[in-house]
């Protein structure tokens, strides 16, 4: 959000929305660490309180949820509309504010998606570590995050995501990629944006392993829907192999279904 217009990101996001029949969910978040040096100051941007920008992502983030809100945001043209006319951003989408996901890195942050009143997406790392395991901690974010939603008095009830690494190992190929490598690699404690932070483990394995890890993880239990991350690097055919063998050997024994599937 910190490289974003929020106004125009409004604008797109309820064309697109309209055009795809209202089936968009957009996650939205403050960003990651990246490579460029205070970047979003190149787009035009700037943010004087924080270094981070999370301030001035905060800040744009209010304002896109007002305009997706059809908020009517700026003044008319006295001379066509008459005095103390305000105008809205369009298209607009009603109803879109309501698949809009805010990716939350801790605990703090998702009680702040949960009184915007927007779904919570928490991925593979926390900005926090206290000795629990990852899926432990990221149960508790849940916990947290639902007990705001419930104290705001949101009248509909949000969605939670939880993102992933599951390799299912089916073949020779996916023991090479993540058969050695990935077996027994547990929760790891690292250092992201100058705070000590716990990054989730790999998952890979045998199919009827990888079930009962995955029963084990407190929070894919806790959250409505799950999202696997996979390597884009090698390619498309590959991931969709990753995707079916996750779809096929692991997802029935929980009662998924695939997104997108009927």
């Amino acid at each position: 959000m910190r490289y974003e217009n929020p106004l125009y990101l409004a604008e797109e996001a309820a064309a697109l929305d309209l055009l795809s029949d209202q089936r968009l969910a957009l996650g939205i978040s403050r960003g990651s660490p990246e490579p460029a040096l205070r970047g979003w100051e190149a787009f035009g941007y700037e943010d004087h309180t924080e270094p981070k920008a999370a301030n001035m992502a905060r800040e744009k983030f209010d304002r896109f949820l007002r305009a997706i809100r059809g908020e009517e945001l700026a003044p008319a043209d006295p001379q066509q509309f008459g005095p103390g006319v305000r105008l809205r951003v369009e298209p607009h989408s009603p109803g879109l504010d309501r698949r809009i996901w805010w990716g939350a890195g801790s605990a703090a942050t998702a009680e702040g998606a949960a009184r915007m009143g927007v779904n919570l997406m928490s991925s593979t790392l926390l900005t926090e570590a206290t000795g629990a395991s990852f899926g432990d901690l990221q149960a508790e974010q849940i916990a947290r995050y639902r007990k705001v939603w419930n104290e705001a008095g949101h009248e509909w009830t949000p969605r939670v995501s939880v993102s992933r690494s599951i390799f299912p190992i089916t073949t020779d190929l996916d023991d090479l990629y993540f058969g050695r490598r990935g077996a027994g690699q547990g929760d790891q404690i690292g250092i992201i944006d100058d705070t000590r932070s716990t990054f989730g483990r790999t998952y890979a394995g045998e199919p009827d392993k990888l079930i009962e890890e995955l029963k084990a993880d407190a929070a894919i239990q806790a959250a409505d829907t799950l999202m696997l991350t996979i390597p884009s690097q090698l390619g498309v055919d590959y991931n969709l192999h990753i995707l079916e063998s996750f779809a096929k050997h692991v997802a029935p024994a929980f009662g998924w279904v695939p997104a997108g599937a009927h």
